[in-house]
C-alpha cells in the first residue's frame, strides 16, 4: 500500500493513496498519523491495506491526489540515520583530496545521525542564507521506515522490520563539511532539513524489484529539467538495508519511525567512476560526484553547486514509466529570518 501525510499539525494527518497516484482516502479513524500507525502496525496495517485494495477497485471513491500539498510522510521522525551504502561514492570522495580508503570502508557501513525534527514536504523549498561558499548539494537516496527494531539484530532478521520504503533529498552544504569533520566530531551544520518523498510504500506493493534488502530500479534525478541521473539503486550497494539496520542497532534499540537511508546512489562504468548522461552514462545522484569526477581527470571541478533559482526534482518510476513514490521537487531559496 501507499500512505501519505496531508499537512494538518505538526506530524500531518494519515492519508491512503492509490497505487496510480491519482486518489486518496483519509485514514485517520485508523490511525491519526503515521507514527501512529507504525507504533501499532501490527494492529492496524491490514485495516489501512483494506482501504487501500477498496481505494484501488473504486470501492471507496475518495478524493484527488495533490503531490504538492502533502507534508513530508513523517514530518519529524524520532531517528534518521544516513548510511553510505554506495561505496563507490565514497572512494570518489577520498580520491579527489588524494586520501586513501581503508579497507574497512567495504565491511563496516558509515552512517551519521541527521536531524529528524524538521523534514522537509516534497515541493518545499531548500531555504538557506547563502550559496557562495555553502555549496548548496542534493543527494538522491532511498530510505526506509522500521517498526520498532531490538538491540542487536542480525542483518537477515533486519530486513523483517523493514514496513515502509521511500526517497529522500539529503540536502548538503559541502563547503561547511570539511571544517566540521576537521574537528572530529561529524556533521551538524552541513546537514539542514532532509525531504521525503509524497508517499511511502511497503515493501510487497514493489514486487521482485525489492529483494534482499535492496531495489533494483533507476533513481532518477533531474537539474533545472535536464537529466542529472538515472543510477541504479540496486547496482553497487555494498551494503544492503538488513545491513544498514543492524549497524545502527548495534548497540541501541530503533524505536518505531527510524528512517534508515542508503547514502547517495552511485553506480561504476565500465570499472571506472561513471560518467554523465550525455556522453552514455548513468549520470550522478549529486553535485558532488561529477565534481570529484572532475577533479580527477583535470585537476579542478567545473560543474558549480546549486545557485537560487535551481529546481531539483527526485524520481523512480517501474516498469511501464508510472511514477512509484511521487516527485520530491525543490527550487533553492533564500532563507528569510533575523540571522541574528
Amino acid at each position: 500500500m501507499k500512505l501519505a501525510s496531508l499537512k494538518e499539525g505538526r506530524d500531518g494527518a494519515l492519508a491512503i493513496v492509490s497505487r496510480d497516484l491519482s486518489r486518496m482516502a483519509d485514514a485517520r479513524d485508523i490511525a491519526p498519523t503515521l507514527q501512529a500507525a507504525l507504533d501499532n502496525w501490527a494492529e492496524v496495517k491490514s485495516r489501512l491495506q483494506d482501504r487501500y485494495e477498496a481505494l484501488n477497485s473504486g470501492a471507496v471513491e475518495g478524493m484527488s491526489f495533490d503531490e504538492t500539498v502533502v507534508d513530508a510522510p513523517l514530518p519529524r521522525a524520532y531517528q534518521w540515520a544516513d548510511g553510505s551504502a554506495y561505496v563507490n561514492h565514497v572512494e570518489l570522495v577520498r580520491k579527489a583530496r588524494g586520501a586513501e580508503m581503508p579497507e574497512s570502508f567495504w565491511t563496516d557501513p558509515l552512517m551519521y545521525q541527521g536531524g529528524s525534527d524538521s523534514l522537509l514536504a516534497p515541493r518545499d523549498p531548500v531555504q538557506v542564507f547563502q550559496t557562495d561558499g555553502w555549496g548548496v548539494d542534493f543527494e538522491a537516496e532511498i530510505a526506509v521506515i522500521t517498526d520498532d527494531v531490538p538491540m542487536g539484530v542480525s542483518a537477515e532478521a533486519a530486513l523483517d522490520h523493514v514496513q515502509l520504503i521511500l526517497l529522500v533529498n539529503d540536502v548538503s552544504l559541502r563547503g561547511l563539511i570539511p571544517g566540521e569533520l576537521a574537528k572530529g566530531f561529524g556533521f551538524f551544520q552541513a546537514k539542514p532539513s532532509s525531504a521525503l518523498s509524497p508517499v511511502a510504500v511497503t515493501p510487497d506493493e514493489l514486487g521482485d524489484v525489492w529483494a534482499g534488502g535492496k531495489l533494483s530500479l533507476p533513481l532518477l534525478s533531474f537539474l533545472n529539467d535536464t537529466p542529472f541521473g538515472r543510477p541504479d539503486a540496486g547496482v553497487d550497494m555494498t551494503f544492503h538495508f538488513g545491513q544498514l539496520i543492524a549497524h545502527a542497532a548495534k548497540t541501541r534499540p530503533l524505536a518505531a519511525g527510524s528512517i534508515i537511508g542508503s547514502g547517495t546512489i552511485s553506480n561504476k562504468m565500465d570499472g571506472g567512476p561513471g560518467k554523465p548522461i550525455a556522453e552514455g552514462g548513468v549520470g550522478y545522484s549529486c553535485v558532488a560526484e561529477i565534481r570529484m569526477i572532475e577533479t580527477i581527470e583535470s585537476g579542478a571541478p567545473k560543474t558549480p553547486f546549486l545557485q537560487f533559482g535551481d529546481t531539483v526534482r527526485i524520481e523512480m518510476r517501474d516498469a511501464g514509466g508510472q511514477s512509484i513514490f511521487g516527485a520530491i521537487e525543490q527550487t533553492i531559496e533564500h532563507a528569510d529570518g533575523d540571522r541574528g
